[in-house]
């Protein structure tokens, strides 16, 4: 009887220590039989979610950025970043960027960019010094490794009181035109430009619906595999804007952009021949459906080079259409050949002409023709006053010298 007692006991205690081991788990917040994830120090580890709801949140993690972000967050210059998905900044939110910062996005295509929704904002100030950098992880990186930046905003467009961004779903336009996206300023991009399919693509930079309160200044994309800057309707302003190597058209916008663009450079290097079927210059639209729809697309730009080094054909170097007009002041076009190399070509030097709708009559064009462009080459839809003269500066160039960028000359030197 007294051995029957003792293994009574025994039995007992072991129940109460099953118990309490038990219990011990449900305190590190389990309730089933799952693993619990243990730092260094035993404690526990908080799973990700794909939302990022503070700067220590599990998900916003250097080899692993992606996500909503839901508060203000910075990412710092002191650490490497890999962009692995699609970063969403949301209402409310800012997503600060040091100086200095490098980010390197995976060649995942359309699923790789970051977006800063309506009501959020960017703060990403570089410096001369210390640029801010974001390009393609790949080994051999290719144009459309990634998708790129885009800013959706509160400011008019004429597609509609509001629209949903071609890629990434994202909603943009209202009647905020003083609306606020945040800052960006000397920023870099390479690679960008993944596409869905023809009609639906990602540019360097894409600014949907943006509005005046917004600073963009000093930025550069280099080898994209759509556009270089495209804009969406809007007011906002961008100064110093230089685009290297865009597959498509340079600078494109659509749904009445009216803001003003300040000292703007592109250029289609010797060997770049990748090329969608109709690469242009400049490929200004207001509104395909109803020309007249307002606002109409109309930007002052002054201080412009385009130039036109590869063998490939351009289709435009200036194409405005649709309903789109512009002002367009101290421009440079030029087709100068590299050295022992055919000159390229292009259709047309400006054509205001389409099938679905001219560009306004009211465009204003003042531009120098440089090289192998034929002058004469104007499609100009009534407009009177497109002026063709020597003497306009274009681009100054002496700004992006903090891109390192190392520009050709224009002269009759690369004819020789």
């Amino acid at each position: 009887m007294k051995k029957l007692k003792l293994f009574y006991a025994f039995f007992a205690l072991a129940l109460l220590l099953t118990s309490c081991s038990s219990d011990d788990d449900n305190n590190l917040g389990t309730d089933d039989d799952t693993p619990v994830v243990t730092d260094d120090d035993g404690g526990a580890v908080e799973e990700k979610d794909d939302v990022i709801d503070s700067q220590d949140d599990p998900d916003f993690d250097p080899e692993d950025l992606k996500g909503e972000v839901r508060a203000d967050v910075t990412i710092t210059a002191d650490t490497e970043w890999m962009l692995t998905g699609a970063l969403e900044v949301m209402n409310g939110a800012t997503l600060t960027i040091e100086p200095g910062v490098t980010i390197n996005a995976l060649a995942g295509g359309t699923n790789v960019y970051i977006a800063i929704a309506q009501g959020a904002k960017i703060d990403a100030q570089g410096t001369a010094d210390s640029p801010i950098m974001i390009t393609s992880a790949a080994e051999n990186p290719r144009s459309g490794d990634w998708g790129g930046v885009m800013l959706a905003g509160y400011a008019q467009i004429n597609s509609g009181d509001v629209a949903e961004t071609e890629v990434a779903g994202i909603s943009y336009g209202g009647d905020d035109d003083t609306d606020n996206s945040g800052i960006i300023d000397y920023m870099i991009l390479e690679y960008t430009g993944a596409r869905i399919n023809g009609d639906q693509e990602f540019n360097g930079f894409t600014f949907y619906g943006v509005g005046s309160g917004t600073s963009i200044s000093n930025i550069m994309v280099r080898y994209g595999d759509d556009d270089g800057i495209e804009w969406f309707g809007g007011t906002v302003d961008v100064t110093n804007a230089l685009v290297v190597n865009a597959k498509d058209d340079w600078f494109d916008w659509t749904e009445g952009w009216t803001g003003n663009g300040k000292n703007f450079y592109g250029i289609r290097e010797f060997g770049f021949n990748d090329v969608t079927e109709d690469p242009r210059g400049i490929e200004a639209d207001s509104n395909q459906s109803n020309r007249d729809a307002s606002p109409r697309s109309n930007p002052t730009i002054d201080g412009l080079t385009l130039y036109h080094q590869s063998t490939i054909n351009m289709a435009d170097m200036i194409k405005i259409r649709r309903g789109s007009s512009a002002t367009i002041t101290n421009a440079i076009v030029a087709i100068f050949a590299a050295e022992d190399e055919d000159a390229g070509t292009a259709s047309d030097f400006i054509d205001l002409t389409d099938d679905a709708g001219d560009g306004s009559s009211e465009t204003s064009i003042n531009v120098t023709a440089l090289g192998g462009i034929d002058a004469t080459a104007i499609k100009d839809a009534g407009a009177t006053d497109i002026t063709v003269e020597a003497g306009n500066t274009g681009a100054d160039v002496s700004v992006f010298a903090w891109t390192g960028y190392d520009f050709p000359s224009l002269g009759s030197e690369d004819e020789d």
